[in-house]
């Protein structure tokens, strides 16, 4: 299998969730290296809006970092910017010095934990993802979203 993001717009949360569950963490790792990495990335972080359950997010207000390591020699880890207040959810287009939770991880836990075959709390316990700042907003995170799984 692989992950294409030219068909991005026409698969399913659900089938990008069979796909990514169709690849080892070596050929994630080896794909998130390549020329493919930020189309693919871009696409991930920009379905979290569309995931997004305003009615688990009633008076919270957090922006939430996700530091993607594995990148390439020159541009070795990426950061994305989730913001969630008044029950919406954005992505920032640059994000800024200043989060309220930041989690860092290396591309197969980030994928794993956006289909929904991860568990992020467990992934922390054992050193996959690194977290800074407010655990608790950390830990509500994942509950905020419709996570499609495979």
């Amino acid at each position: 299998m692989e992950l294409d993001p030219t068909t991005f717009d026409t698969m399913t949360p659900q089938e990008f969730a069979r796909t990514v569950k169709g690849m080892s963490d070596r050929e994630l790792s080896e794909t998130m290296r390549g020329e493919l990495r930020i189309p693919i990335l871009d696409a991930v972080f920009a379905r979290f809006p569309g995931l997004f359950r305003p009615e688990r997010a009633a008076g919270l207000h957090g922006t939430v970092q996700f530091r993607i390591t594995g990148g390439p020699d020159e541009r070795p880890h990426d950061t994305y910017e989730i913001v969630v207040a008044d029950g919406t959810c954005t992505i920032s287009e640059t994000p800024g010095e200043s989060y309220d939770a930041s989690l860092m991880m290396a591309p197969p836990e980030f994928m794993k934990i956006a289909t929904g075959r991860g568990n992020p709390t467990m992934l922390a316990m054992r050193g996959k993802i690194k977290v800074r700042g407010d655990l608790a907003l950390a830990a509500k995170f994942p509950t905020l979203f419709d996570i499609p799984k495979a």
